[in-house]
C-alpha cells in the first residue's frame, strides 16, 4: 500500500487517527482525531505527541516519548500490542484513549511511520474507578459490622429527594457535570447538596455517602 492511499484510508476511518515519524513527531492527523481531542490538523502537525498530549500510562510513566518512537522505528518486526494511555485534550480535559499501533513500511528509502488508531475509553475508566473505591468503601463498612455481618451504623437524618436523586445518579457511575445537567442545577448547588448529604450520613466524600445510602437502602 502506497504513503498516499494509507493516508487516504486513514481520512475516512472513524477512529482518531495520526501518525508518527521516527522522531516522534506527529506527520499526520485524521478529522476525527480532530473531532476527538480538539486539535485541527495545524496545530498538531509537526508536533512532538508526547508534549502536544502529555501523554501517561495507568502508573503516571511518560510514555509516547521521541525514544518510543526511535526504537520503534529501528526495530525489525516490531509488534505492539494496544495500550490504554491518558492524554490532555485542547480543552485541558483529560482523556483515556484505547491506542492500537500499526508500523507502516514505504520502501526503504522512506522512515517508517508508527500509526496510531485511538478510541476514547474514559467513561469505562471512570466506572473502573468507581467500582475500586466501591470495592474498597464496601471493605470498611464490612471491617465495622458486628459479628452476624450487620453493621453498626448510626440513624442519620432524612435525605431530601434531590440528595437522593444526586447520590443515585453518582451510584449509576454519573459524574458531576452530567448529574447538574439533568438536574438543572449548577455545580456549586451539587457540591451544596452533596456536602449535606455527607453530614446526614457521617461520611466524609461521594462514594462512602453513596455506599452507605446503599446500604441502607436509602437510595
Amino acid at each position: 500500500m502506497l504513503q498516499l492511499e494509507l493516508l487516504e484510508f486513514l481520512e475516512e476511518t472513524a477512529d482518531a487517527a495520526f501518525c508518527v515519524d521516527p522522531q516522534g513527531e506527529i506527520c499526520f492527523w485524521n478529522a476525527s482525531a480532530r473531532d476527538l481531542l480538539g486539535y485541527a490538523q495545524s496545530e498538531a502537525v509537526g508536533k512532538n505527541v508526547h508534549a502536544l498530549l502529555r501523554c501517561q500510562g495507568a502508573l503516571g510513566a511518560r510514555i509516547c516519548t521521541r525514544d518510543f518512537y526511535t526504537q520503534q522505528a529501528a526495530t525489525e518486526n516490531c509488534r505492539i500490542p494496544n495500550f490504554d494511555v491518558q492524554v490532555t485534550a485542547r480543552s485541558g480535559h483529560k482523556k483515556w484513549l484505547d491506542m492500537s499501533t500499526l508500523i507502516f513500511n514505504h520502501g526503504r528509502t522512506h522512515p517508517r511511520l508508527v500509526v496510531h488508531l485511538a478510541r476514547d475509553i474514559t467513561k469505562r475508566k471512570q466506572q473502573e474507578e468507581l467500582l475500586h473505591d466501591l470495592l474498597e468503601v464496601s471493605k470498611q463498612i464490612v471491617a465495622i459490622s458486628n459479628g452476624n455481618g450487620s453493621p453498626r451504623l448510626a440513624p442519620v437524618s432524612p435525605l431530601s429527594e434531590q440528595e437522593q436523586r444526586i447520590l443515585r445518579l453518582f451510584s449509576e457511575g454519573k459524574n458531576s457535570a452530567e448529574i447538574a445537567k439533568k438536574l438543572g442545577i449548577t455545580l456549586q448547588t451539587l457540591r451544596n447538596h452533596l456536602h449535606h448529604a455527607n453530614e446526614k450520613l457521617g461520611t466524609r466524600n461521594r462514594l462512602e455517602a453513596v455506599t452507605h445510602a446503599m446500604h441502607r437502602n436509602l437510595i
